[in-house]
């Protein structure tokens, strides 16, 4: 037979009583705090320094101005990379390469896209990647028509010219003979004018210590066919 049972009884909750540990928050606390000190401070922390190499058409003051160092920023807010694509993105710049010492000074070496020459045939100044820009950006003129298969090689043969002899022309000028159909006229700063060929171009290069053999004196250098000065 079933016995019938009474109501069960329900046992007294227990309290659960919770300690504070004040100790181990103090030292969360102070855990927070460090690496926020730590953090800021590295923030906080100045480009001091900023040396720049390879630049020839470009200042240093441009170039820390391209790359937004001018107020020598944050160095951990300004990577490397960071740099390197701020200075890339600017047409006059063909390639850069940034690196860091002691986290604080940044070392840039950069390789300038400079004009090559403008080309009034086309209107365009053509830079030294060959890229081209609407208008004469202040160097040498090409006043005249170049044949094309002439004018691709042209531009190569302009690409080996240092650029110290570049700043020194003025004006060219295509002016093919009967014995030769890749020669051109040269006009100088300096009063002088310079015939060349593709095939010699690189001679071109020995122009400043050629015009210092010749003393203080102007007129047609001959490169084109042996070496030879012609005084006006």
């Amino acid at each position: 037979m079933c016995r019938i049972r009474g109501p069960i009884k329900q046992l007294p909750k227990k309290k659960i009583k919770y300690k504070i540990r004040y100790k181990n928050i103090l030292i969360f606390l102070l855990i927070v705090y460090v690496l926020y000190f730590i953090i800021t401070t590295a923030l906080n922390k100045k480009i001091t320094n900023i040396y720049i190499t390879g630049n020839i058409y470009l200042s240093d003051w441009q170039i820390i101005e391209i790359a937004s160092l001018s107020s020598y920023p944050s160095t951990l807010l300004n990577t490397c990379n960071k740099i390197e694509k701020s200075l890339e993105e600017n047409i006059y710049i063909k390639s850069a390469k940034v690196y860091k010492k002691n986290l604080t000074e940044v070392y840039i070496e950069v390789e300038d896209n400079y004009p090559l020459f403008y080309y009034s045939n086309i209107n365009k100044t053509i830079l030294y990647n060959f890229k081209e820009i609407d208008g004469n950006l202040n160097t040498m003129t090409i006043i005249n028509y170049i044949p094309d298969l002439v004018y691709e090689e042209f531009k190569e043969k302009m690409q080996t010219l240092n650029f110290n002899i570049i700043k020194k022309v003025s004006e060219i000028k295509y002016d093919p003979n009967e014995v030769d159909d890749k020669r051109f006229l040269f006009t100088m700063n300096d009063g002088n004018y310079v015939y060349i060929t593709l095939d010699r171009f690189d001679s071109l290069n020995r122009y400043i210590d050629i015009v210092k053999s010749i003393g203080d004196k102007s007129g047609i250098l001959y490169l084109d066919s042996g070496e030879y000065f012609e005084i006006k």
